[in-house]
């Protein structure tokens, strides 16, 4: 059983650790004999899951707040359980946070509702071909055409792409060069024009697509917010899910330390458990370390978030990039720990060596967090 003392830390209300004792309940009696044979019908199975037992409700929020430590916590746990679980729960808040936090009374109502009932899966479509941390550089194009827009070019790497019903999309309209040209709208998967050109398989199964626009009409209706606003709501959902992405990449941790202490505390060397050497207590105490090192950036950003901060661009970006690092290496060491089981297909520890690397990629990669740190840093001795 995973360390769960955190939940006594002062960033949490008693509303949260009820949370975490009802999810962990759930999470135990649901997510561990899952059949990943199907990737897509077991996104499709958890989402579903997820809505009917009232966990998708904290995924997007219709009043415009959301609950990152709700976010955060869920993550983890779902993450410790199981990396489809996760997320499936994940992206249903990546791809409406868009609508959550920009969209009109009427697009919340319409998709809103329907996500947060697992009846819709949601996507979020921003990296391109020739632009994955570089959003500034995107070239797909938004054309009005009366009260219409017209799309046209390519989104790739696209997390759901291929199950998803809603796309919340950014596209370049024009208003101005770089970040300040684009916009984003919801896009509805069944339009003529739009197509699934390539799904997209990696060392950890997850639904992956490239989309294709082709003259894809779209209603004016469908943009949120205002035009050339699109790179300003892009970075602010960002600002919210990535320490949630950090929340992942703990729960993947905490479940490797628990594999780690099963198999020293069980597997003897020499007569002897191999916890008795001392490079193995090593080995553990780095990892206990790093576990609660990566939780406490987590959670700081978080709370503060949750506390009213507008914007948590460098908490995030350190919280995110210090958990997935980590988490790496942490797993790196139950691996090794295993022996030969470690990357034996099918072995917990092998799964969690699959799962964690994507991390440290997805919604700004590691180097990109330094840069952002570095700068954020900077602009604060500047003010």
């Amino acid at each position: 059983m995973a360390d769960r003392s955190f939940l006594d830390w002062p960033f949490f209300e008693e509303r949260h650790r009820i949370l975490a004792d009802k999810l962990e309940e759930w999470s135990s009696a649901n997510l561990n004999q899952l059949d990943h044979s199907d990737t897509d019908a077991l996104c499709r199975k958890l989402v579903s899951a997820l809505g009917e037992t009232g966990f998708l409700e904290h995924s997007s929020t219709i009043d415009g707040t959301l609950d990152v430590r709700s976010l955060c916590i869920i993550r983890e746990t779902l993450a410790r359980h199981d990396g489809l679980a996760d997320f499936s729960f994940a992206m249903q808040g990546l791809g409406t946070g868009a609508i959550s936090l920009f969209g009109t009374d009427e697009q919340k109502q319409e998709w809103l509702t329907k996500t947060r009932s697992g009846k819709a899966i949601s996507a979020f479509a921003l990296t391109e071909p020739q632009s994955g941390s570089d959003v500034a550089n995107s070239t797909m194009t938004a054309t009005r055409d009366g009260e219409h827009y017209v799309l046209n070019g390519e989104k790739t790497w696209i997390s759901n792409g291929g199950i998803a019903d809603v796309y919340t999309l950014f596209a370049r309209t024009g208003e101005a060069p770089g970040a300040k040209g684009l916009s984003a709208f919801i896009l509805p998967a069944n339009l003529d024009g739009f197509e699934i050109s390539e799904r997209l398989e990696t060392i950890a199964p997850h639904p992956l697509a490239t989309l294709r626009f082709e003259n894809c009409r779209i209603p004016a209706s469908s943009m949120i917010g205002k035009p050339g606003e699109g790179f300003k709501i892009a970075m602010s959902v960002l600002d919210v899910f990535r320490s949630t992405v950090g929340a992942a990449a703990l729960g993947f941790a905490r479940r490797a330390l628990d594999e780690a202490l099963k198999r020293v505390t069980t597997r003897h060397v020499q007569g002897s458990p191999l916890f008795d050497l001392q490079m193995v207590q090593g080995h553990i105490a780095d990892m206990a370390l790093d576990i609660d090192a990566a939780a406490l950036l987590i959670y700081r950003a978080a709370w503060t978030k949750d506390s009213g901060a507008p914007r948590i661009t460098r908490e995030a970006a350190m919280a995110k990039l210090f958990a997935t690092d980590q988490a790496q290496k942490i797993i790196d060491k139950a691996v090794q720990l295993h022996g030969g089981d470690g990357v034996r297909s099918g072995e917990i520890v092998e799964s969690l060596y699959r799962e964690i690397r994507a991390l440290r990629i997805y919604e700004g990669a590691s180097d990109v967090q330094k840069v952002i740190i570095a700068r954020q840093t900077l602009g604060a001795l500047q003010v």
